[in-house]
This record gives structure tokens, C-alpha cells and sequence, in this order.
């Protein structure tokens, strides 16, 4: 622990956002970073305690955070840097868009407020990248080996890296027309601006990583030619299957994924060229975002900054309680009940709403219906259950549909190899992220289901770890 009680002196200080009229009007990043002075004082509220359970339980990549807190608060920024590069690849990204399950786990949060750790990770990243001190690493012997890795979200990016700097020939194969998986386009600029990732591929990129964008491996290169060509191949293809809403009336054009839509306008922000007949915007209508999770909240973001005339955002699950203790806190209740950037922007927001059929006019939607329903405890669990009389309708000019993803695309890759499925249809591995085909891994939310960025990475740098081990021994 510091020489200064930084715990007992000083009070949590949140970051800022910039004003909701100036933000709404463009997609650049909300957040306001905190003066340096105010983060150091920040990191010292770290007490150092016993067990660091915000390290070993919190933080999915295990980040030494006890340490990098206090190289900090002696504002030795460039050791804290160094200890926060030894578990994570990508701390400028986490340190954005981490729900920090490490806060909730943080020993201060039992009595008083959580230390600021999501945003000491931000800042000393940042600081890294302005000094100089975070430099390509490439290996400096090769091993002769040479992977591929098919897809380039957190998981493939992270795992890329590793296998690189291991001294292995790495090569990544993306269906998209860019780099970076979700954190490319699932992500809103307004939470993850791409210069960020940018700049952290072109560090991969002279580490020696090779990039191959607008391939769809199993059509546009055959998946035979790969296993001959390389010695081990990593499947990162992430989990994009998305629940659908099994409802009358979801065949209408005007009722979208809520992917399909963040997607788009990330490219529009990218300067891509959408054709006429296949934009999706939300401008001068009223929108509804069914499901009410963090890609829900980003849908509300994109509407508003599109210039809706009004959003809804219905979630099925109750509306919580506006008590904040550990019962009530991430991760033991999910991110669909907190209030984000986003909702305080304007939204309307309705609890224990489950929608039963969409209305419409020809090909395009006008009306939703839904009914208000109870959870009601049974000795298997909560029940869902309708309450007779709440039914409503609302008057609607577009859907999005945010309920969710289910597991890895099996057409393609999956199927054409015959990888080994679980009863939730996540690639099966074992205990080395290997498939049931020899020399064939995967990772990621391909592997887990849909996760948290932080939970890909340490997924990416196991399986790297393994596939190596694997490369060394064959």
C-alpha cells in the first residue's frame, strides 16, 4: 500500500461525458478523461488489501491491478504501463468498453466506492502510446512455423500477437472488409473510436502479423489449401448468430438485427458507400430496440444521433431495484439493468414487456404489440408469466431487435471441417483450446459464447500459449 491512505483521504472521482446536446450530434467519444493529478490520487485509493480479489476474481484477464495502481500513484507510469502490458494486449480497449467486473470485485466497493480502475487502465494506456513506450516486440528468433487464424476480433487479435511475438508465421484471414471483428463493427465510434484500433494493428502489423481482409474461408479459400499450407489453425470466428424474435409479422423489411444496423453505420462513419435501398436509419422516426443489453443501449445511441423522432427500448426481464449493493451489481445482475451514456440521452425505457405480434402495411411495419408479464418463483426457477389486461400497442417506424446471440455461425468453416459442437452449439475444445481435429484450435467467443472483450483476450492468449506448445512439439 502507498505511503498515502489514498482510500481514506480521497472520495471516487467518476469520470465526465461531454454534454448530451454537443454528443448527440456527432459520433465522436464521450468520455471526458480525468486530469492526471486527479488519477493519481485515484490509483492511491487502492488499499492494497490481502486478497486482491479484483485480480484473481474480477478482472478476466487476471490484470495485476494492485501493482499498476501503485507504480502509478509514485507516478512511475511507464512501470505500471509495463505491468498492465504483461496480461493484456489491448488495455486502450478494455479501458473504453470494459464493464470492469473488477470494480464490483474491488474489497473498497464493501463499504465505500469501488477505486476507478477501468479508467486507470484508460489512462496509463494512453500515456503508453504518448510516451513512445509501447513498441512493436517482434520476435527475435523464428520458429519456421506458421499459423492461421480465421477471424480478427479480440481473440484472433490477441492471439495473433502472441503466436507473433512467439516467433511463429501468423497469418489472419477476415471476412469483412477491415480489421477488428465486433470491436470494428459492433462497437459505435462513440464508445470505441477506430483510430484506437488502428493504431493498435499497425503495432501487429510490424510485429509481423499478416492481414488478409474479404475472405471467406471455405469459399473464397479452400479450407484443404489451408491445412496444407500452414502447421496450425485457430478458429476466432466470435459468436454472431442472433436470437430472433419468433413472433407474426418479423418478415417485415423495416424489422433489423440490431447488428446489421450498428454495422452500418460504422462503415457510414468509415466513409463506406451504402447503396439507397439498404440504409437503415432511424431519422424523423419512431424507433423501438427490443432487448435491452448493452448492444439495446448502443442501438438507442446510433437512433438518437440519427435523429429519431422517438425510441423505446422494451426488455422482458423486471426493471431493478435502485439499490446498489452486491447483490445489484455486475456480474450477478446483467448489464441489460443499468442506465448507460446512451438511455441518458433520451429514451423510454419499459420493464417486463414480452411483444406478441408485429402489425403492418404491405412489406413495412406500423404497430407492435406486447403484453406486460410477472417472474413469478417456482421451485425450478423464475417462470415467466403473462399478466391478462396489460396488453398495449405502439405506434412503431422501425424495429431493432437486440435480443442477443446464440453461438458461432455454423455454416462455412464449422461445418466444412465437422468441428465438434456442445449442447449449446459453441465449438467443443479441450482442456489445450483444441478441436477434435489435430492441430486445429479455436477461441473466443466461438469457444465461450458471447462474452466480455477482456474474456476474448485472455481466451486468445490461452489458446496462443497452447497452439505454440503444440508448434514446438511437432
Amino acid at each position: 500500500m502507498s505511503s498515502d491512505p489514498g482510500f481514506i483521504n480521497y472520495k471516487r472521482r467518476d469520470v465526465q461525458y461531454r454534454p448530451v446536446e454537443e454528443r448527440i450530434l456527432d459520433y465522436l467519444e464521450i468520455e471526458i478523461p480525468l486530469p492526471q493529478e486527479n488519477i493519481i490520487k485515484q490509483a492511491s485509493r487502492c488499499m492494497d488489501c490481502g486478497i486482491p480479489f479484483c485480480h484473481g476474481f474480477g478482472c478476466p484477464l487476471n490484470n495485476i491491478i494492485p501493482e499498476f495502481s501503485y507504480y502509478l500513484h509514485k507516478s512511475q507510469w511507464r512501470k505500471a504501463c509495463e505491468i498492465l502490458h504483461t496480461t493484456n494486449n489491448f488495455p486502450e480497449i478494455t479501458g473504453r468498453v470494459c464493464p470492469a467486473p473488477c470494480e464490483t470485485a474491488c474489497a473498497l466497493s464493501i463499504n465505500d466506492e469501488a477505486v476507478l480502475i477501468r479508467h486507470i487502465e484508460y489512462q496509463i494506456a494512453e500515456r503508453g502510446f504518448r510516451e513512445g513506450w509501447i513498441r512493436p516486440k517482434p520476435a527475435r528468433d523464428k520458429t519456421g512455423k506458421r499459423v492461421v487464424i480465421i477471424g480478427s476480433g479480440p481473440a484472433g487479435m490477441a492471439a495473433a500477437q502472441q503466436l507473433a511475438r512467439a516467433g511463429n508465421e501468423v497469418i489472419v484471414f477476415e471476412k469483412q472488409d477491415n480489421i477488428g471483428g465486433l470491436l470494428r463493427y459492433g462497437i459505435p465510434n462513440f464508445k470505441l473510436d477506430k483510430n484506437v484500433l488502428d493504431r493498435r494493428l499497425s503495432q501487429l502489423q510490424e510485429e509481423g502479423v499478416k492481414f488478409n481482409t474479404g475472405i471467406l474461408v471455405g469459399q473464397d479459400i479452400s479450407l484443404r489449401y489451408l491445412r496444407k499450407m500452414c502447421d496450425a489453425i485457430c478458429v476466432a470466428i466470435g459468436a454472431e448468430t442472433p436470437r430472433d424474435l419468433p413472433v407474426t409479422g418479423r418478415h417485415f423489411d423495416n424489422v433489423h438485427f440490431a447488428l446489421d444496423y450498428l454495422a452500418q453505420q460504422n462503415r457510414t462513419n468509415a466513409g463506406k458507400n451504402i447503396e439507397p435501398e439498404e440504409v437503415i436509419s432511424a431519422k424523423d422516426k419512431v424507433v423501438a430496440v427490443i432487448g435491452g443489453g448493452d448492444t439495446g443501449s448502443d442501438c438507442v445511441g446510433v437512433a438518437r444521433r440519427q435523429g429519431a423522432k422517438q425510441i423505446f427500448q422494451f426488455e422482458i426481464m423486471p426493471k431493478p431495484s435502485e439499490k446498489h449493493d452486491k447483490f445489484n451489481s455486475w456480474p450477478n445482475r446483467p448489464s441489460i439493468l443499468r442506465t448507460s451514456t446512451s438511455h441518458e440521452e433520451g429514451c423510454t425505457r419499459r420493464w417486463c414487456v414480452s411483444t406478441k405480434k408485429i402489425t403492418g402495411t404491405g412489406t413495412k411495419v406500423d404497430t407492435l404489440h406486447c403484453i406486460e408479464v410477472d417472474w413469478i418463483q417456482t421451485e425450478n426457477g423464475f417462470k415467466m408469466k403473462e399478466k391478462p389486461g396489460t396488453e398495449f400497442s405502439t405506434k412503431v417506424d422501425i424495429i431493432l431487435l437486440a435480443l442477443g446471440f446464440l453461438h458461432a455461425s455454423h455454416e462455412g468453416v464449422v461445418n466444412k471441417l465437422g468441428l465438434n459442437l456442445n449442447e449449446k452449439g459453441n465449438l467443443e475444445v479441450d482442456d489445450k483450446y483444441m478441436t477434435n481435429l489435430q492441430g486445429i484450435f479455436a477461441t473466443g467467443d466461438a469457444v465461450m459464447g458471447v462474452s466480455l472483450v477482456a474474456q476474448a483476450i485472455n481466451s486468445g492468449r490461452k489458446a496462443a500459449e497452447n497452439i505454440d506448445r503444440f508448434l514446438r512439439n511437432t
